[in-house]
This record gives C-alpha cells, structure tokens and sequence, in this order.
C-alpha cells in the first residue's frame, strides 16, 4: 500500500558542491527530521572543504519558474531560504513568497561562508532587511551576521539582548541569535519572539562545523512544517544541530567537519 505523504517543507538556497552545506545540508536534514524535501536551487558555488571558489547566481526567471513549479503542486508546509547572493534575488524571493503566502518562513541571512567567502552582495543587504526580514516568522542570524544586519558589535552578554530587540525591529516575528561565534565552553543561542527570550545552552565541541547555520535553520523549518510551536521548533532543532556535530565528520581535506545527519 502507498505510504502517506510527509509534511513538505521548501528550501531557496545556493547548491555546495561539496555536500556539506546549503541545499545539500538543507535535505539531509529535512530527511533526517521526517520531512520531504523540495529545493530551489538560487546560486551554485563551486566549493569544498578548503573554500569556496566560484559563485554563480541562477537567472532570475528560472527561479520564478521552480518556485512556481513546486508551489503548484506540494502542499508546503514550511519554506526556508539560505544564501541568496543578490539584491534581484532576494528581491524576487521576496516577491514571490509574499505572493504565495507560506504558512512559515525561515531566514538564514547567509552572507559570509565558514571560509571567509562573502556569499552575498554588499547591496543586497538592504534588500534584506527592507524586503525579505518582514516577512519572516523566524530569522536566525549569528553573530558576524547580526552585526552585518544591525551595523554595530556585539560583544558583550548584554549586547545579546539589545541586538535580539533591534533585529525584531526589522519586522521578523521572532529571532534565533546564534551563539557559535561567542566564546565560553557553552555555547548559547538567544530566541526572542513576543514572550521574552528563551536560552537554549549545549557545551561546546572542540570542532569547526560546516554547514551549522543552514542545518538549523532547515530543521526549524522541517519541525514547523509537522506542527511544532516556533519556540518548540527552535528547542528540538538546536538538540539536533548539536546531536549532528557530536556524529561530525572531515570528509575532505580541509579543517572543517560535515555534520552527521
């Protein structure tokens, strides 16, 4: 007998031709989490463990036409977007999901890779926080991201919460902080939504992750999509970022982990 489907959820990323990060990373973990996986493929980078080097954004019409591909026929239950690498793409982006109007979105306002590689333009940072933030349900920036976003610093642990409360200023419904780039032996992601902010702690692993970011911002997505709470999605999708760096391993022969899904 055919199986019941499982809840959908749609990923509009750049590809990792090395596996560990981006639409590849996105999949795996939308399969890891129960979820059937579409894709919009927006950039392709040419990268591995070592870096990345080549970047090439994919014509604005064929990304109308897969987003209209896979809208016409899934029922989505959750979209997330990754690296969008332009201000016309992530102006279309824009467009196209407050036209089609998905029950979640999830941004991962991906600009700088593990490398140091910039995956997204200087400009389209503004087109970012003008046009796609408001949209968002759940915005997950880390640090150096945040900062890119916000234009100041954040150092200290009370910078934490003075940047959680401006960055839902842009519009997001809620913010998940990511708290990799800090420093300690824990490792502490800030959620800020209308209730306050929840803390969610794991002790630090002596590793360099690739492809964290866009793992979990996809499992996010994936438990959004089967029914969860945002707060309860964050909660069960940091549990499994952490789970799949303790099964990390280095494929290539760069320094960075790919995590274990």
């Amino acid at each position: 007998m055919p199986r019941t489907s499982p809840p959908i959820a749609l990923t509009i990323a750049g590809s990792d031709s090395g596996g560990g990060a981006g639409i590849q990373a996105d999949l795996k973990t939308f399969h890891a989490r129960g979820v059937h996986g579409l894709s919009v493929i927006a950039a392709i980078t040419s990268q591995n463990t070592r870096g990345v080097t080549a970047v090439h954004a994919v014509p604005q019409a064929h990304i109308r036409s897969q987003i209209a591909a896979v809208f016409d026929d899934f029922p989505i239950g959750a979209v997330k977007t990754g690296m969008l690498g332009s201000a016309a793409i992530t102006r279309l982006v824009a467009q196209e999901i407050q036209r089609r109007q998905p029950a979640w979105l999830v941004v991962d306002p991906v600009m700088i890779a593990t490398s140091g590689a910039r995956l997204l333009d200087e400009d389209a940072v503004e087109a970012m926080v003008q046009e796609l933030i408001p949209l968002a349900d759940i915005l997950t920036p880390n640090i150096p991201e945040a900062e890119a976003l916000l234009g100041w610093s954040i150092r200290k642990p009370a910078d934490f919460d003075r940047a959680g409360l401006a960055l839902l200023e842009l519009g997001a419904k809620s913010v998940l902080l990511k708290g990799g780039h800090a420093g300690g032996r824990t490792v502490i992601d800030h959620f800020y939504d209308a209730r306050g902010v929840l803390e969610l702690h794991h002790p630090r692993l002596k590793l360099e992750g690739h492809g964290t970011g866009c793992t979990l911002a996809s499992a996010v997505a994936a438990e959004l999509a089967k029914g969860r709470t945002p707060r309860s999605a964050v909660r069960s999708a940091a549990t499994y970022v952490h789970q799949a760096l303790q099964r990390a391993y280095r494929p290539g022969g760069g320094s960075v982990h790919v995590l274990g899904h």
